[in-house]
């Protein structure tokens, strides 16, 4: 039986389970998509622990995870835009993590074959987020652009979209992270208690935009800086949008396949790249959830339902799983 995770009462990871449930079927404009892997976004505990009821309630028992890369197992009746073993990659709110999921085609991008499936499942989520977040803040070449949060899953793709449009970059991460930004291309500052000052002495002549993925007060420090409120974007601190006037652009706001799809692209030229610190196999997913909402992790951590060891190449899927 194909295999889900489910969770039926609001709560912390403890409450995940990974269930059978009965293999989906696609309809007209459909798709079946064998799922190889799901992202964990911070996100996605919110909806779970409750945070988010009055806006998205849960219907139990519910689904979670949202970004996926998988191959196409089946077709539904009209569909032309996929064949039967494409690989692809979507974005379903509270469904990604499971065996099979259905997905409407034109929600759908075609991974290219170049990519791993690691780097290509978070690009729908995290990829299209972060570039929401930098285009907001409109970075041209020369402009100085700090990043908050910058070794996390957005931060760390945010900082180099930000850089492939001719701006100079700094990071705020933890002192653990600055060599990691440095490969990045990306002027690392340590945050915490005197971190405006340290912004300062990195960026003399002044910052640009400031794109803020973590909150807690990095939206007051870049007004503190000068920096233009309709030239900051933040991702973590809805307070501050109402209290500053600045921006909160993210995935919901520009999503599209194409998008997707052009992300996608820069990976398999080697122009992105996608950091994955953590790999778990889908039982262990109350652990990655416990990880990632810790908030220190190194680029994504993402759920494996299909094992190296057993995705088969696509002349043989057709007979496998």
């Amino acid at each position: 039986m194909p295999r889900a995770v489910k969770f039926s009462r609001y709560g912390g990871p403890e409450v995940l389970e990974v269930v059978e449930v009965p293999r989906p079927e696609a309809g007209p404009g459909e798709v079946l998509v064998r799922v190889v892997v799901a992202g964990v976004n911070p996100g996605e505990a919110g909806i779970r622990q409750g945070v988010f009821a009055d806006m998205w309630p849960a219907v139990f028992p519910e689904g979670q995870g949202n970004d996926f890369a998988g191959w196409v197992a089946e077709l539904g009746d009209g569909v032309s835009e996929f064949a039967v073993d494409d690989e692809v990659i979507g974005y379903l709110p509270r469904r990604a993590q499971a065996d099979y999921v259905v997905s409407h085609v034109g929600l759908l991008a075609p991974k290219p074959a170049d990519i791993s499936w690691e780097a290509a499942a978070p690009l729908s989520a995290v990829g299209v987020t972060a570039w929401a977040a930098v285009d907001a803040v409109e970075p041209t070449a020369g402009d100085t652009v700090v990043v908050s949060g910058a070794a996390g899953g957005v931060g760390s793709l945010a900082v180099q979209l930000a850089r492939l449009r001719g701006a100079t970059v700094i990071g705020t991460a933890g002192p653990h992270n600055a060599d990691f930004l440095r490969s990045l291309g990306v002027v690392p500052v340590e945050h915490g208690p005197g971190l405006a000052d340290r912004l300062k002495a990195a960026a003399p002549d002044g910052i640009d935009a400031f794109v803020d993925t973590f909150g807690q007060g990095n939206v007051d420090i870049a007004i503190a800086l000068g920096v233009p409120p309709h030239r900051i974007n933040t991702l973590a601190d809805g307070r501050a949008v109402a209290r500053h006037g600045v921006r909160s652009r993210a995935q919901e706001d520009v999503f599209t396949p194409q998008l997707v799809a052009e992300l996608a692209e820069l990976v398999s030229k080697g122009q992105l790249t996608v950091t994955v610190s953590q790999v778990y196999p889908l039982e262990q997913v109350q652990e990655a959830y416990r990880q990632v909402q810790q908030r220190h992790t190194r680029g994504k951590i993402v759920l494996s339902l299909v094992p190296p060891d057993d995705r088969p190449a696509p002349a043989a899927r057709l007979h496998t799983l």
